[in-house]
């Protein structure tokens, strides 16, 4: 069996902050629920750390973002300058679901009133039948350095367009390699870098698509395919 066993629903939390009756916050935080007729009890674990985490995204935009968007309401009262709302926005985006592996990200944007907001990506990839995370080194299947694989992979995109990146992109991909950094499409391995780990803010995240092939491995391949 290597089709999708595990249906996934989107759920949502939202609000509005206000000072003196104005909205001075806003935020929208999407976490998923898994079910499935397997692995039930993997799949309770997960809805609870996926629940637990949209929790503390509540708790972040609301103790983190609302004391400094009320002092930036009233600055911008006091000057006649425009009201400038805080936003707070989580989503995510299941990208892979096969077999007993399912893999998604998230990105955290949060906005404070500046010209731009920010973003922070995070992702999981869970092999939902041993019941934990799957590490990108568990797809790796040739005797070359794990690391030094990958960044290749990375440096031979970024040489098809360098303008778009610092030009010490040769240091920065190493410092800022980081292997939880990664998540599962049909077509290989994404592995990405936060905003300004590598380039400017105007060429965003940075993502490089490592194929499935000779050294990484597709990753329902690590399940087993009895059921439980």
């Amino acid at each position: 069996m290597n089709g999708k066993v595990i249906d996934v629903k989107k759920l949502v939390i939202q609000n509005e902050m206000k000072y003196n009756g104005e909205v001075v916050v806003t935020y929208k935080i999407e976490y998923p629920q898994f079910s499935s007729r397997y692995y039930q009890k993997s799949l309770k674990a997960m809805n609870k750390y996926y629940y637990n985490k949209a929790m503390d995204f509540q708790k972040f935009y609301r103790k983190e973002l609302y004391k400094p968007a009320v002092e930036q309401y009233i600055y911008s009262k006091k000057n006649n300058f425009p009201i400038r709302v805080y936003e707070g926005l989580a989503t995510y985006r299941v990208t892979y679901n096969m077999a007993c592996i399912a893999s998604l990200f998230y990105d955290n944007y949060i906005y404070l009133g500046g010209a731009h907001g920010s973003t922070i990506r995070t992702s999981e990839t869970w092999n939902v039948q041993k019941a934990r995370r799957m590490e990108l080194y568990e797809m790796y299947e040739c005797e070359l350095d794990f690391k030094t694989y990958l960044l290749e992979q990375v440096k031979s995109e970024i040489l098809k367009d360098p303008s778009i990146y610092f030009e010490d992109y040769d240091e920065l991909i190493i410092e800022n390699f980081n292997s939880q950094n990664y998540y599962c499409t049909s077509k290989g391995v994404i592995l990405y870098y936060q905003q300004y780990d590598i380039a400017p803010y105007s060429s965003g995240i940075r993502e490089f698509l490592i194929p499935y092939g000779d050294c990484i491995t597709e990753p329902y391949k690590k399940c087993f395919f009895a059921c439980d």
